[in-house]
């Protein structure tokens, strides 16, 4: 597979981690990426894929692309025998401007790029990115629109204020209630801020992890300030669908059969 990325130009950098640009075939025709810390929108450029965002919904099919808000559980990827897209990667406040909606109506529910950008608008940008001249080109118009929908969203708050609007309002952190600060917490990012905190323990976490050595798993979890070893098996599962020990079997079937593959630090093989 082929895979560029690199990080936009302020002030897109402080929302996005990368831009990126996707094409081949994928190790698996099913991947699990478990819960992360950040937000995602792909443009899709080749033939649909899949995606089931927990296993009490069904799969469903995006052609144009997706737009996926920091989740809370795993989701089941099903990729084309070839599959070519650009991509963003959100941290987890950056989707916000680029939304209509309230990221919490998207929680852990995967959208189309044409359902929160319009079907025309997505349509243009499509038929520019495929015709482009090579990835780098690609990630341009990408961030180019990026910025133009971001110059929109800040115009319209200032118009709709009269110009006063409060860039960096930390008296709202600071003198409401925690009830009143997850409401808005959510609505900026999707979850609250407790969930959150938990996704990025639990991302972190994993990182740490040396599948090529024995794992002892009461000095993982104490060293990641878990109440103790039954709190991180059961968080574990909650996020992944996996026992640890399930986990580091299917992680190693992944770095046995793809040893050194680009994407072997994350997804899971689904099937």
């Amino acid at each position: 597979m082929e895979y560029v990325s690199r990080v936009p130009r302020p002030p897109l950098d402080g929302l996005i981690d990368d831009l990126y640009y996707l094409e081949g075939a994928s190790p698996y025709a099913r991947l699990t990426l478990p819960p992360m810390p950040g937000a995602l929108l792909i443009v899709n450029l080749g033939a649909p894929f899949r995606i089931r965002a927990g296993t009490d919904v069904e799969t469903a099919e995006y052609a144009d692309g997706c737009v996926v808000t920091v989740p809370t559980r795993a989701l089941d990827f099903g990729y084309p025998l070839w599959t070519r897209s650009v991509g963003v990667h959100f941290k987890p406040w950056g989707l916000a401007p680029f939304l209509p909606m309230p990221a919490a109506e998207l929680c852990d529910r995967p959208v189309t790029v044409e359902q929160v950008w319009g079907r025309p608008a997505v349509a243009e940008l499509r038929d520019r990115l495929a015709t482009a001249d090579g990835p780098h080109e690609m990630l341009t118009l990408l961030e180019e629109e990026l910025m133009r929908r971001l110059v929109r969203h800040t115009s319209s708050v200032i118009a709709a204020t009269s110009g006063a609007v409060a860039i960096g309002d930390l008296r709202v952190a600071a003198g409401v209630s925690s009830t009143h600060l997850a409401q808005r917490f959510k609505e900026v990012i999707g979850v609250t801020p407790k969930r959150l905190a938990r996704t990025h323990r639990f991302a972190a976490t994993l990182f740490t992890l040396n599948f090529a050595e024995p794992i002892d798993w009461g000095d993982v979890a104490g060293g990641a300030g878990y109440f103790d070893q039954a709190h991180f098996g059961h968080e574990f599962r909650a996020f992944t669908g996996f026992t640890p020990t399930r986990y580091v079997e299917v992680r190693r079937r992944f770095l046995r059969e793809h040893p050194g593959h680009m994407l072997d630090s994350w997804p899971l093989p689904a099937d």
